[in-house]
């Protein structure tokens, strides 16, 4: 089967496109024939950097990069009732682990992947794995979002932003997104009550009494995050779990907590993801596909760090 290789961390010139075996399920996996993958930033950083790559991968080379999938089921295992040879279905397979989704076909637990609804894309499937994953589980098992809160939500055109956007709204918040003026309408459409520009405003100048915070970028933006929460309110951080001591002091003077959160693939997560998306609730937006070929410069789109929704390669 075609697979994209790496065996080392450095430009998408590593990228490697390969002919290797068809891998082989396991009792409680499937076999999904790929149609679509999304790219992350993890798959960016994993791909660039040595250190995110052992991290993940450990010293095992070559390695196959990406986790978000979204295909048709060729193959399942003897204890898989869920799923059928046939049945369209999308997921985020094994974060944190190998995911190995920049293949042809891809193994996947079956209690990673749910069924794609009807009225969505692959491309669409795909682009909300990972991302309208670790944006429901930051505001709903981290934040433990309730009607009415405030909720400003950063980079709030990016991946993890616009479904962070869309979920806070659906589950009753005021809902504040913050990105650069161009991106203003789009903030809106997704049901965003307000918008701050960054590049003309201070956010924090804007805002007071946020419930909930959710933090893409860290730096500067988490520093002043902690002036614009409520006493025991929350800020949900997703780059890093390194949280700077100043930082981190001048949150506990204020009584702000603060929630480093890595995504992980869970059963109950994509179910309501793909319960979402059958709503219409979730709206996912392809910025731009790639053949599979062009994976590199897939990478390349969402290294810009310019890129609204989603950046999906098809095979």
């Amino acid at each position: 089967m075609k697979a994209v290789i790496l065996n080392e961390a450095g430009s998408v010139e590593n990228l490697q496109c390969a002919e290797i075996d068809k891998p082989v399920i396991g009792n409680d996996e499937v076999l999904v024939k790929v149609v679509s993958i999304s790219i992350n930033p993890v798959d960016v950083k994993s791909r660039a950097y040595e250190g995110v790559l052992n991290w993940i991968f450990e010293e095992k080379r070559p390695v196959i990069l990406g986790w978000d999938i979204s295909g048709e089921v060729v193959e399942t295992g003897k204890n898989v009732t869920d799923f059928k040879t046939g049945d369209e279905v999308f997921g985020m397979v094994n974060f944190f682990g190998k995911g190995n989704a920049y293949a042809e076909y891809v193994v996947a637990p079956a209690a990673h992947l749910a069924l794609k609804p009807q009225n969505i894309t692959h491309q669409q499937a795909a682009a909300a794995s990972m991302a309208a994953s670790t944006a429901y589980q930051a505001l709903v098992d981290v934040a433990e979002i309730k009607k009415g809160n405030k909720v400003l939500v950063h980079a709030a055109s990016g991946g993890v932003g616009h479904f962070a956007v869309q979920i806070a709204k659906y589950f009753g918040a005021y809902v504040i997104g913050v990105s650069s003026g161009k991106n203003r309408d789009f903030i809106l459409s997704l049901g965003a009550d307000e918008h701050i520009d960054y590049t003309t405003e201070n956010f924090h100048e804007r805002v007071q009494d946020a419930d909930i915070v959710i933090d893409t970028l860290q730096g500067r933006t988490l520093s002043d995050s902690v002036d614009i929460v409520k006493e025991n309110g929350i800020i949900v951080t997703l780059p890093s779990p390194e949280i700077p001591e100043d930082i981190a002091g001048k949150a506990v003077q204020k009584k702000v907590n603060i929630e480093f959160m890595m995504v992980a693939s869970k059963k109950s997560t994509t179910e309501a993801i793909a319960g979402l998306l059958e709503q219409g609730v979730l709206k996912p937006f392809v910025y731009k596909t790639f053949p599979f070929g062009d994976i590199a410069m897939a990478h390349l789109e969402v290294e810009t760090n310019r890129v609204a929704g989603k950046v999906i390669v098809n095979l």
